[in-house]
């Protein structure tokens, strides 16, 4: 074959490879989801990212936890506590099986339970109660005024125990979750009751 045909030839096809590919990677890759769209999946996303600012937590290795270790991953957070009897382990076991199904994705984000019963709930026994979902969840505690002023910055509220006579004490608290974007902002929550396939589907697009 002449040289000159068979460079025109190999260029075709080359040419005819790449447009297919990008027509192919068009429909094959999942397009972001509509606001509406994350609606329908009881997920809200603030168009504009609130910063967060004014706290400092202690993770459940008993180190410091600030703002900015937020940042680098998207992270979903549950405000609640280790006493909880129904929404909390039911809430976990719920994000647990998310993280599993989110396989490769897994990585870009990450799973906190933030104490809002300090109290009670320190470093070591948030670690021993996320255990029994996932080794790779993170427990939060620390002063209360810190908790809460944290919690109202991502609407989250809780009310405040302060002292108890009764170590079997609850603690009101909210149930959404709430979603803070790799930029360590407050970027929305998705709200309850959780279905996993919703969030899953929430995530792909967000993780995309």
């Amino acid at each position: 074959m002449n040289k000159g045909i068979f460079w025109t030839v190999s260029s075709c096809v080359a040419f005819i490879a790449i447009v297919l590919g990008l027509f192919l990677n068009r429909f094959i890759t999942p397009s972001e989801l509509s606001i509406s769209q994350y609606k329908d999946l009881q997920t809200y996303i603030l168009e504009t990212p609130r910063n967060l600012s004014g706290f400092s937590l202690v993770n459940d290795k008993g180190k410091a936890f600030e703002v900015e270790d937020f940042e680098g991953h998207w992270n979903i957070l549950f405000f609640g506590f280790t006493n909880c009897p129904d929404i909390c382990p039911v809430t976990m076991k719920q994000l647990a099986v998310v993280r599993e199904q989110l396989r490769e994705n897994s990585k870009k984000i990450r799973f906190f339970l933030v104490s809002v019963d300090p109290l009670r709930d320190t470093p070591r026994k948030l670690r021993i109660y996320l255990d029994n979902f996932h080794a790779e969840f993170v427990g939060l505690t620390g002063e209360i005024d810190h908790l809460y002023r944290f919690a109202t910055q991502v609407n989250a509220p809780f009310s405040p125990v302060t002292k108890s006579k009764d170590n079997n004490y609850s603690v009101d608290h909210y149930a959404n979750l709430v979603l803070v974007n790799p930029d360590g902002k407050y970027a929305g929550f998705f709200r309850s009751p959780h279905r996993v396939e919703n969030i899953n589907k929430s995530l792909e697009s967000l993780l995309r």
